[in-house]
């Protein structure tokens, strides 16, 4: 058993030495963790030091904070990850994470997302992981790096061999870096899971699409691949469809919030006769109508036995469309989750969900819809279920990784973390 520590009267002295204030919300989390068990057995723990948590009144952190933490961590080999999303780091801070990153042997996970991270400190971060052997996990997500702090990243992925999840969603990156990062995927063995939501793109060419779907012909090791709000229209589905009838190892495709119709859903029907891997699709906020659900169901029917969880939120789909895919499900016993709440509901379509929910053929954690009653009438409720319900915001209370409401969770997990 080792020795328990006192992150709290390292970080007082650390304040003391650097002549700077004791941060209120950073003493009581590490107070905290000096309180877990886990460290006695050093399995590794997360500190949380995020800026929007509801339950403690949180002063944000600056650099200036991080540098005092940086330094009371530098040598502590319990402390595994580290959250500090929302908060007030700037690129000064991300200076002080650099060289945190450059010096600890043990961080597995480092959250920075919806932080002020400019270019140069994105350069600074992903410099550092040249030289990085530890970090597993880590989350840019909303910081604003641009198309240059992006290509470090690309940079980085070249020669990085450790990290296996990267989140570089919502930081304005352009054309030039996704084309440069997806050709580094092209080699790169190690990346699991990376999400590129929402570049900035100002082309209709879909030319990172179809850099992406090179990528897929020769990677073997992607397993999980978001590409929401990339204006992707049909050519480029058609183009990553072509790339996955080489592909045997991705099994999550986030293609959400795209404009996507039936006739680009014809070619993912097509595909999902032949794949035997892909495990989850997000269509979430396309337009594929009927026609589109009338292709998926046939291919789930008839053909696919690997696809476990299907997303068609928001896809301007009737009753006809939504009556096909219930009935897919009774032939289809893979397909466990399935989510339609914003579709066009008649009430063959509440009694088609109602009764699957009934029999047991879909279990109610499994879908985002539950049936009631009125007047001798069915009608379906929303419920707070989905495949990323928890990828922006965390719950005030309860699980933070609750698989009932995060449900890409329980099937794809590519990590540790």
């Amino acid at each position: 058993m080792s020795v328990h520590p006192d992150l709290h009267q390292h970080y007082v002295l650390a304040c003391q030495n650097l002549g700077r204030p004791e941060h209120p919300f950073i003493a009581h989390v590490l107070e905290e963790a000096d309180k877990n068990d886990k460290i006695r057995w050093t399995k590794g723990i997360t500190l949380k030091i995020a800026g929007n948590n509801h339950l403690v009144p949180v002063q944000r952190i600056t650099g200036d904070d991080l540098q005092v933490l940086a330094s009371v961590l530098c040598n502590t080999v319990f402390v595994t990850g580290l959250d500090l999303r929302c908060n007030v780091l700037t690129d000064a801070g991300a200076k002080h994470m650099a060289a945190f990153l450059q010096e600890n042997s043990t961080l597995r996970y480092l959250n920075l997302m919806f932080n002020d991270i400019g270019i140069s400190g994105a350069e600074l971060i992903a410099g550092a992981l040249h030289r990085n052997e530890t970090l597993v996990y880590l989350r840019m997500t909303g910081n604003k790096i641009g198309n240059k702090g992006g290509m470090s990243f690309a940079s980085m992925l070249e020669i990085n061999s450790t990290l296996e999840k990267l989140d570089l969603g919502d930081c304005d990156m352009g054309m030039q870096c996704l084309i440069a990062i997806a050709t580094a995927l092209t080699h790169n063995k190690s990346v699991k899971a990376i999400n590129l939501n929402r570049p900035l793109l100002y082309s209709q060419e879909e030319e990172t699409t179809v850099h992406v779907a090179l990528m897929l012909k020769s990677n073997s090791s992607l397993v999980e691949l978001h590409l929401c709000k990339h204006e992707m229209k049909n050519f480029g589905v058609e183009r990553l469809c072509e790339a996955l009838y080489e592909n045997s190892s991705l099994r999550y495709l986030d293609l959400s919030c795209n404009k996507i119709t039936h006739d680009g859903v014809k070619f993912l029907g097509e595909l999902l006769k032949r794949n035997q891997t892909l495990e989850i699709l997000d269509l979430n906020a396309n337009r594929i109508e009927d026609d589109g659900a009338n292709y998926l169901s046939e291919a789930l029917a008839l053909y696919n036995r690997t696809l476990t969880a299907l997303s068609v939120v928001s896809n301007n789909i009737s009753g006809k469309g939504l009556v096909a895919l219930s009935s897919a499900m009774k032939t289809n016993i893979e397909l466990s989750y399935i989510y339609i709440w914003g579709n066009k509901f008649d009430e063959a379509t509440c009694v088609a969900f109602s009764e699957l929910i009934q029999m047991g053929r879909l279990k109610p954690n499994c879908t985002d819809v539950e049936p009631y009653e009125v007047d001798g009438h069915v009608y379906l409720a929303e419920l707070s279920h989905g495949l990323q319900k928890h990828y922006y915001w965390t719950p005030s209370c309860g699980e933070e990784t609750n698989q009932d409401a995060n449900a890409s969770l329980a099937i794809t997990a590519v990590s540790e973390y």
